[in-house]
């Protein structure tokens, strides 16, 4: 018997581990995983991959668990058990062996242990545990939160996508990211009225679209929205910019600025101030609307690009969490916080310093 194989007692300890559902027998994927077991050695002894690889009982097992609870979920009136367990061994295998061993890769200038990673994704696993714990979901009293929360799952998300060599759609993700920031920057600083003004034009969207639970409501909605776009003197074709936009009239002097208008980069990124982003959201834009920028990308150049831009935004995004965060726990709490933030904290500073010379070497070598 191969030394990697789990016998009863590990596959047993393994599965209820994995809170496998109730509906699925344990002794059939046993018998499986048995069967499955067996076939991928003499697949890889067989040298079937080019090479002799390691088979991962752990990984195997939850092919077999999650095939088996679609095939039975979706096939009701079985008639042959066996020819059933059969098929899914055979595709759990074939996923097995091709998502686990011969998965596409890209091209990578990162990987999890890089410090540029590392560091800045630990930051983000801490600060995703605490929101955790925080009231959420109540959009009048949590907004802030839910949105903090959003920004720096975000930064996740980019993080891995970077990891997986997959500059150019990071990039257009900090497009997103770069939008939540702005707004939330905007949020935390002038608090419950622009609040309240955004919810407002939450549920306005939301009468555009039809997502209101009936006709009475989406038209007491629409009678509203036209009220307060007359009140500002606007037309019916500024309906769904007013829409989107509007709730920023709850700032003072909101449209002092003669180019202010009611969009992103006129409206919500010039009063965040956040206008030096205005030309890298643009191409971010381009990106993301699959412009040729995205086809004859340098991939090296928006990796860099990407990394410097998620460290400022986070840098942003971490003064307002440690605002929030330092003003709702006890002292010895927060102690610990700023002990852990002067480590690391420090340490992304000089990450950042170091992919800007990075990155303005490897500008001026390609201008």
């Amino acid at each position: 018997m191969n030394e990697n194989k789990l016998n009863r007692e590990q596959f047993d300890q393994l599965y209820e581990q994995l809170r496998v559902p109730a509906q699925i027998n344990k002794n059939e994927i046993f018998e499986c995983y048995e069967f499955a077991f067996e076939n991928a050695i003499k697949l890889s002894d067989n040298n079937v991959f080019g090479k002799s690889v390691p088979i991962n009982s752990v990984a195997l097992v939850l092919y077999l668990i999650n095939e088996y609870g679609f095939f039975f979920s979706i096939n009701k009136d079985v008639k042959d058990k066996d020819d059933a367990l059969s098929k899914i061994v055979s595709v759990a295998l074939d996923k097995y062996f091709t998502n686990e061993h011969l998965d596409y890769k890209n091209d990578q200038f990162t990987n999890r242990f890089s410090p540029a990673i590392s560091t800045i994704e630990l930051y983000l696993n801490f600060i995703l545990g605490i929101l955790k714990k925080f009231p959420q979901k109540n959009p009048s009293e949590t907004l802030l939160v839910d949105m903090a929360n959003k920004a720096f799952k975000i930064s996740k998300a980019i993080i891995e996508l970077m990891i997986k060599g997959f500059e150019t759609e990071a990039f257009s993700t900090w497009r997103t990211l770069h939008e939540n920031e702005c707004i939330l920057l905007l949020v935390d600083k002038y608090g419950d009225k622009v609040v309240q003004s955004y919810l407002k034009h939450l549920r306005y969207a939301l009468a555009y679209r039809g997502a209101l639970r009936s006709k009475e409501e989406t038209d007491d909605e629409f009678v509203k929205i036209k009220e307060d776009m007359k009140n500002l003197g606007l037309k019916s074709k500024d309906m769904k910019k007013f829409i989107e936009y509007g709730w920023l009239t709850a700032i003072d002097n909101y449209n002092e600025d003669m180019q202010f208008k009611f969009n992103f980069r006129d409206g919500v990124e010039r009063l965040a101030g956040l206008s030096n982003y205005s030309k890298i959201y643009e191409m971010a834009s381009e990106i993301a609307h699959s412009s040729p920028l995205l086809i004859y990308s340098r991939s090296q150049y928006y990796y860099h690009l990407t990394i410097l831009n998620l460290y400022e935004s986070f840098f942003r995004l971490e003064k307002i969490f440690s605002e929030l965060y330092l003003n709702r726990i006890d002292k010895q709490e927060a102690q610990r916080y700023i002990i852990m933030r002067n480590v690391y904290y420090s340490s992304l500073v000089l990450i950042h310093q170091n992919e800007s010379r990075i990155f303005i070497e490897k500008s001026n070598k390609q201008a």
